[in-house]
């Protein structure tokens, strides 16, 4: 008996420091698409941007963009009279999303409860994500997409030290 109860304290314990874990602010790493013939793209450049935010109650916030240039500023500086490629640039250059999560330890799976997205489609979903975290980097894979079809994703975050960014591109 003594085993058993031994063995479950161990394991409550292990899924709470996991689930601790993955609390906090991520900055974002990269994000790389496998298309269904194999070959791979990086929808948000080379040098993406972005924060995810798990807080202790169970809300997440998450925000990517494509780095400027490649999404360009609109020559009008004013976002209602963007041109059709500058709206373009705009819709395919970010994402966002938020609402509640849970994690699964067992599973190695997050699931994200998508309250309210830039991406419309998402809106109401539930997203479960298969996830790993090794030296503060946390890499899961997205099954539904953005893109659509049989387009999967690995996206990666590296957690977010505080102060590290601090007045960098403020300008």
């Amino acid at each position: 008996m003594k085993k058993v109860c031994a063995l479950f304290l161990f394991m409550f314990f292990v899924t709470i420091i996991h689930a601790q874990s993955i609390k906090g602010t991520w900055e974002l790493v990269a994000v790389e698409n496998q298309l269904p013939d194999g070959s791979k793209t990086q929808p948000y450049g080379v040098d993406p941007k972005g924060l995810l935010i798990f807080d202790d109650n169970g809300n997440y916030a998450l925000q990517m963009l494509r780095s400027i240039p490649s999404r360009p500023k609109f020559a009008a500086a004013d976002k209602n009279k963007g041109t059709t490629e500058e709206n373009a640039a705009l819709v395919q250059g970010s994402n966002s999303h938020f609402g509640k999560y849970t994690v699964d330890d067992k599973a190695h799976t997050i699931t994200f409860n998508i309250e309210h997205a830039f991406y419309p489609n998402w809106e109401g979903t539930t997203q479960v994500r298969s996830f790993n975290i090794k030296n503060d980097q946390l890499t899961y894979v997205v099954t539904n997409t953005t893109n659509g079809g049989a387009v999967t994703a690995v996206v990666i975050w590296k957690r977010y030290a505080s102060g590290a960014n601090e007045n960098k591109n403020l300008k």
